[in-house]
Formats: structure tokens, C-alpha cells, sequence
């Protein structure tokens, strides 16, 4: 923990299986770490009631983002939509998403993700809070999509990441910014070392995506946990051939100024 205070993992999934009646061992280990605050993701209806339910009980320490996952499209109907939305009105939501595509599963028709996802945006006009994306092998609608609904230059973040120099560039374009999880630490990952190596320092954040993608030294340990953010900023830290400390602080004003937070 350094003394401007210390790492935020902006995305989680505390209320996934995973973590069921280990919620205060979670945060004891963040503690030991130097991980101040997490941003848990609901993705369905009940996922997302968990999740605020979550913060309110950890105030200061998890902060709520809510949407439909791509996964989920399929079962929403217009109704839930509207359900949804009236969540992102509570205080304890500092994001609305993840939203997005993913045509890597294609778990749900195409259409019916373009279909939920587009609801989504047309809500979330209203509301001056980050949009979370999930995008998986398709950028070439999803960033269209963002742009025909007005978000280019809002907040917008892209996040696990994976994709190309291209596609990263695309989205700096567009006044929106990328997250990067335990793939960077990849020794495979030499694309997404190339962008991690130059991306401007003051957009910067990092993330889990817990309980998935735990990060090297630990990658293949299960659950993913949000303590271990702290590893993926290590490797950053020595990317960028900058200092550990110097990092941490850079992420946390990046992340709070992005997410807003109290």
C-alpha cells in the first residue's frame, strides 16, 4: 500500500459461485496486497441486484457495475430492458455494462446480442455513467453500434482486451480506452505487450475479470481473485521500465477518475 492509497481491480464478478461465503476472505487478502476497492459486474437481472447488494454492504471497499452480458441476450426481453435500466438509477452503480458482443461462444443468437445491446445504449444516453464493454472477435460491429447511439468521446471502456494494434487504435480514435487483465502477463501475449508497453499512462487501468484469467505467477490457480491485480501491475510496471509505486498510483487516479468514484 503506498501513501496515496492503493490498486482497484475495475472488474470483477464477486457474486459468481466462486466466491459464495468467502466475500470477507476476499477482501482481507486485497488488504494484504495493497487493493483498496474492486468494481464487481452483474450480468443478469439477479447478478446485478447481487452485485449492488455487495456494495452496499462493502461500502468504499466494492462498488457496483451493472448490464446484460452478450452471453445473456437470448432470455431478455423488452421488459428487462427497462428492469435494467432502472437499476443504473442507484447510487451505489458507478457503471452501466458489461454490454456488448461476443461472436467468439456465440452462447446467444447475433441478433438477439445486437438487439440487447442496442436497447441498452438507447437507455444509457440518459445517464452520465462509464459504459463497460465486452467485445470478442467483434469490433467491427460493436465500435459502429457505439457510434450510431453517440458515444464516441464519452466514457467508454473496452474491457479485457485482446485485440489488435488496429483495433486499439481505433478505440484511442474514438475517445474511449481499454483494461487489461492477467493476458498481459502472458509470455504469447506479444501484441498486447506492444500496446501495453505505450498505452498513455493516464488512461491506464487494470483488472481481473476474477474469478477467470489469473495472471502469471499464478495463472491456472482457481478462482481468479481480485487481490492478484496486483501482479498484473507488476508486469506492467517492468514493461513500461517504470516503478511499482509509480504505477499503482497512476491506475487508482485513473480508475477513479474514469468510474467517478466517492
Amino acid at each position: 500500500m503506498t501513501a496515496a492509497g492503493g490498486l482497484i481491480d475495475c472488474h470483477a464478478h464477486l457474486t459468481y459461485p466462486d466466491f459464495a461465503g468467502r466475500i470477507y476472505e476476499v477482501l482481507v487478502r486485497c488488504t494484504e496486497a495493497g487493493v483498496e476497492g474492486v468494481i464487481t459486474i452483474g450480468t443478469s437481472l439477479d447478478d446485478a441486484r447481487g452485485a449492488i447488494e455487495l456494495a452496499r454492504r462493502h461500502v468504499g471497499r466494492i462498488h457496483a457495475a451493472v448490464g446484460f452480458h452478450p452471453h445473456e441476450a437470448d432470455s431478455v426481453s423488452d421488459d428487462d430492458l427497462v428492469a435494467m435500466a432502472t437499476l443504473w438509477r442507484e447510487a451505489d452503480v458507478v457503471a452501466l455494462g458489461e454490454m456488448g458482443l461476443d461472436y467468439h461462444y456465440d452462447f446467444s443468437d447475433r441478433a438477439n446480442q445486437r438487439r440487447v445491446f442496442e436497447g441498452q445504449l438507447a437507455a444509457a444516453r440518459q445517464h452520465n455513467k462509464p459504459i463497460i464493454i465486452h467485445c470478442r472477435e467483434a469490433f467491427a460491429d460493436c465500435a459502429p453500434i457505439l457510434a450510431d447511439h453517440g458515444f464516441v468521446g464519452r466514457r467508454v471502456v473496452f474491457h479485457c482486451f485482446t485485440g489488435s494494434v488496429e483495433e486499439a487504435a481505433a478505440i484511442a480514435e474514438r475517445g474511449w480506452r481499454l483494461s487489461f487483465t492477467g493476458i498481459v502477463t502472458f509470455p504469447k501475449s506479444t501484441e498486447l505487450h506492444a500496446i501495453a508497453r505505450v498505452y498513455p499512462a493516464d488512461k491506464l487501468m487494470v483488472e481481473t475479470d476474477s474469478p477467470y484469467l489469473s495472471p502469471v505467477p499464478v495463472r491456472g490457480k482457481k478462482p481468479n481473485e481480485p487481490a492478484y491485480v496486483a501482479h498484473i501491475v507488476k508486469f506492467l510496471a517492468e514493461l513500461r521500465g517504470i516503478p511499482y509505486d509509480e504505477l499503482v498510483v497512476q491506475t487508482r487516479a485513473n480508475t477513479r477518475a474514469f468510474f467517478g468514484l466517492p
